[in-house]
């Protein structure tokens, strides 16, 4: 009798010991789980980017892909040059990790902006730096008294595919710097891109060569770096910023280039009015294209699908049409 009592008693305390090995490994397991959860966090964590015009958003997209939480400034359909951020962006702004913006004058809020930010790990990606930037035409003809809105020097670098080259590579800088863990992909993704960019200036290079024209009619001065690389010359209704209005000499002079070098387009953009070109395109008996500037993108162009690099492909498409008439 007493050794069946022992026997249950001694089945009992393996039962009771592996009961309490079971519960002592899920709490370790437990407590394992909960200290492996904030590298887990760490690894999903994305860089919160605000851009402030298109181009670097789409930029900045290339790039960073999933690894960033990307927010566009400036809303769609608005012209840029005279936009200027809401108390609500500046606060937001405050806890992003990357800030990215154009430079050379394209955003003249920018500088304020920056100045009034109170968070010191915010890393602020002015993308003009290292790039030869061209001057602002402009400047030559004005009073010494005035004062350009948008300084001194042309800001549409992103025209320039090869320009844009080095304004990519600002923004992948600046993405390695603020997630090193993840740098091996911010450099595969900029490569990626960079070889596109590149493709895209060999295309350029070959197909407006040996054409009629090397004149071109513009709504506003935004296509000097574009011109610049490709050899081609800009006449532009108005100065850098778009809203600037020709003054009736600038007008006749501009229409008496057009008839003597027979060109046969004025192109308008989509953020802005086209009566203008529309209206010189009728005295001389030219038609009108869309040669956008990219500076924004209208609701339409985004439900579309439309990007960077589709919209240089359609620029180039209508320079080659207008160019060879």
């Amino acid at each position: 009798m007493k050794s069946k009592i022992k026997s249950v008693v001694s089945i009992m305390m393996t039962i009771l010991l592996l009961v309490a090995s079971g519960c002592s490994s899920t709490k370790d397991a437990g407590q394992n789980k909960d200290n492996e959860q904030p590298s887990l966090d760490a690894q999903q964590k994305k860089l919160i980017v605000y851009t402030s015009i298109y181009p670097m958003y789409d930029f900045a997209q290339n790039i960073g892909k999933d690894k960033i939480d990307l927010r566009q400034m400036i809303p769609a359909g608005t012209e840029p040059h005279d936009w200027e951020p809401t108390a609500k962006i500046m606060a937001d702004i405050e806890k992003a990790d990357v800030l990215i913006y154009n430079g050379a004058g394209m955003e003249p809020w920018a500088e304020k902006l920056v100045e009034s930010i109170n968070n010191k790990d915010l890393i602020i990606v002015d993308t003009s730096k290292g790039i030869e930037l061209l001057t602002n035409a402009e400047d030559e003809h004005e009073e010494e008294e005035e004062e350009d809105a948008h300084g001194e020097y042309d800001p549409h670098l992103w025209l320039d595919p090869l320009t844009a080259i080095k304004q990519s590579e600002n923004i992948k800088n600046a993405f390695v710097e603020a997630d090193a863990d993840n740098k091996d992909f911010y450099e595969g993704n900029y490569n990626e891109f960079t070889d596109k960019l590149n493709a895209l200036d060999s295309k350029y290079k070959e197909e407006l060569v040996n054409l009629k024209h090397k004149e071109f009619v513009v709504a506003h001065a935004a296509f000097g770096y574009l011109a610049q690389r490709y050899n081609l010359e800009q006449i532009s209704l108005r100065g850098i910023n778009s809203q600037d209005e020709p003054s009736s000499k600038e007008m006749k002079e501009i229409t008496e280039i057009l008839k003597s070098k027979e060109i046969k387009y004025v192109f308008f953009e989509t953020l802005t009015s086209p009566k203008l070109s529309q209206a010189l395109a009728g005295e001389v008996g030219a038609k009108t294209e869309v040669l956008n500037p990219m500076d924004g993108l209208t609701d339409e162009d985004i439900k579309s699908g439309k990007n960077y690099l589709s919209i240089m492909e359609d620029n180039l498409s209508v320079l080659k049409k207008a160019l060879g008439e």
